[in-house]
């Protein structure tokens, strides 16, 4: 039975009436680092005939189908509501009020453990939608490290290393020459994947800086080292001539060393030489005593001479009494004085008196 017209016109008209829909976006995979913020999109329409309360819901799906999504964030009654520990204080509504049509979320401090797949659902009955966005958070290069193994000198190879301890794979490795002829030496190897720069015969040309860039999807970092191409050095000579200085050195001690046992062994032998005693040396004769013996044995000559006949034998004899501290050295002066006793406690203590004639100035007896 065919419909009447109205009946057509009627079911053209309801269909031709909007539902819920979620606004297109190129938006289906989003690669970030870490650190950095991103925003989810998920923009939506609704048409009169969605009358029922509006809920959104934001989930983490999960990687294994046997497992049940992670929900994250989700608006319900006018009110947002943060479901999910691993993201809070970090993820909020793009929105402040998502009923007005924006249900996209933003996720601030992004971590290396946010990456995953992210549903969007809009329900507002009889309508229902919904969208999945891809993630990905990368940890960009970091604490890269150059550096050269060798030995630089002119006609050797060198490996030129550089290396990221931190980042997310897959990295790659740029190698440039910042100065000079600012390209790398002809003939040198780059491995991309491992940051190994192999070149052959160093020459001078090649002395410069280098850079080394790390590079992986979301940034990159990088690091510097020096190449200085010297001569090499005459090795031969080099040993020649510290093998002949440690001789020379050598002998310097050992003279050294004999000079200073000479020098000790003399020292040693005139210390015992003054300290030796001759016993074949007669001891020395008291000049005292000689002195005084000397003016007993002229006393009688003296006493008998008559004053006629004095003065020419006591100029003779006088001036030949042999003077103690004249002949005594200096180091040998007595410094003590003879007490002084009178004449007759002389005569008593057995004294000879010895008469000794005054002279004048001029050396005559008077």
């Amino acid at each position: 039975m065919a419909l009447p017209a109205s009946a057509l016109l009627l079911i053209v008209s309801l269909g031709s009436v909007r539902a819920l829909e979620l606004v297109p976006t190129d938006q289906k995979k989003i690669e970030k680092p870490e650190g950095d913020r991103v925003t989810l999109d998920c923009k939506f329409t609704v048409g009169p005939l969605d009358v029922g309360s509006l809920d959104i819901d934001w989930a983490l799906v999960a990687a294994d189908t046997q497992q049940e999504d992670q929900q994250i964030i989700m608006f319900s009654g006018g009110m947002p509501y943060v479901i999910y520990d691993g993201l809070k204080n970090r993820v909020h509504f793009n929105s402040t009020d998502p009923a007005n049509g924006d249900a996209s979320i933003d996720i601030i401090n992004l971590k290396s453990s946010d990456t995953g797949t992210y549903q969007c659902k809009v329900k507002k009955v009889p309508g229902v939608q919904s969208r999945k966005i891809g993630l990905s958070v990368f940890l960009k290069p970091a604490k890269t490290r150059c550096s050269i193994e060798g030995s630089q000198k002119i006609g050797n190879d060198l490996i030129f290393k550089c290396g990221s301890s931190e980042g997310t794979a897959p990295l790659t490795y740029e190698w440039q020459k910042l100065t000079g002829s600012r390209s790398l030496p002809k003939g040198s190897v780059l491995d991309e994947s491992t940051g190994v720069l192999t070149v052959k015969n160093v020459s001078q040309e090649h002395s410069g800086t280098y850079k080394c860039f790390a590079k992986n999807r979301v940034g990159n970092d990088e690091c510097m080292v020096r190449l200085d191409a010297v001569p090499h050095s005459n090795i031969g000579g080099i040993v020649a001539g510290a093998i002949i200085g440690t001789l020379l050195s050598l002998g310097l001690v050992g003279l050294l060393v004999y000079f200073f046992c000479k020098k000790k062994k003399e020292k040693k032998y005139e210390k015992e030489v003054q300290h030796e005693i001759r016993e074949d040396v007669a001891p020395p004769k008291s000049r005292t005593s000689t002195a005084r013996s000397y003016i007993g044995s002229n006393h009688s000559s003296l006493g008998s001479l008559s004053p006629s006949n004095i003065d020419g034998y006591s100029k003779s004899l006088y001036n030949k009494v042999p003077n103690e501290d004249q002949e005594r050295p200096p180091s040998q002066t007595p410094n003590f004085v003879l007490p002084k006793v009178a004449g007759p406690n002389l005569s008593r203590m057995g004294a000879i008196p010895v008469m000794i004639p005054a002279q004048n100035k001029d050396g005559s007896i008077v």
